[in-house]
């Protein structure tokens, strides 16, 4: 079509009869249709700009476009396991592992209702009761303070300080403790038992005394 739209065109044209010309073809519907979309020509810049950043990038970190990958794959798990500590998911965890959810009761008063729970065969509500009747106590003495957002590593961590003796087992009491309550594992008598024991055993214990330093 251009070869034959050439031979009509005379010899000899000056310059703007040539553009006009020009213009005249290239308005030709066909050829509108055959340029890219602005959609296509900025997707295409784009990929161009992405190009020259990773060849400059890949050209200073180690092992190329490899090395480059790399580090981003580790920044994103970098950020993924920061959001999960300190994000709501983190937050939502956390609350689940408290020890007092709601109202406290008397430290007598989680024993009574750990062993009527474990007389019923309801272990889940006897080791939490015990676990949380052991803490209370452990409150009205005055070797922990009376707060609602402690969790039970807390606690049994807080609690070993001033009674040493048993903090490997405080420890412990925990463990059975989130293994119930937020770990989805069956409370047993066994668990139970040794709970009851370590409350006991607590309330034998003398706090060591501290020294201001």
């Amino acid at each position: 079509m251009v070869t034959a739209f050439l031979m009509d065109v005379p010899v000899d044209i000056d310059r703007d009869t040539a553009r006009r010309a020009a213009q005249e073809e290239l308005s030709d519907p066909k050829y509108q249709q055959a340029r890219p979309s602005v959609l296509q020509q900025v997707a295409q810049w784009l990929g161009e700009q992405l190009e020259k950043l990773l060849n400059g990038l890949s050209s200073v970190v180690p092992g190329g476009i490899f090395g480059l990958v790399l580090i981003l794959v580790l920044l994103i798990v970098l950020v993924v396991v920061i959001r999960l500590r300190t994000g709501k998911i983190a937050r939502a965890a956390r609350a689940d592992r408290l020890v007092f959810d709601g109202k406290r009761q008397s430290a007598d008063d989680y024993r009574r209702s750990a062993a009527e729970a474990a007389a019923a065969g309801r272990y889940d509500d006897a080791v939490r009761d015990r676990f949380r009747a052991l803490v209370r106590a452990l409150e009205e003495r005055a070797l922990l303070d009376a707060r609602s957002g402690r969790t039970a590593d807390e606690a049994a961590a807080e609690a070993g300080v001033l009674l040493p003796n048993v903090a490997t087992e405080l420890r412990h009491g925990a463990r059975l403790f989130d293994d119930v309550h937020y770990g989805g594992r069956e409370g047993t008598e066994t668990a139970y038992r040794t709970l009851t024991e370590l409350d006991e055993r607590c309330r034998r214990e003398r706090p060591v005394v501290m020294t201001a330093s």
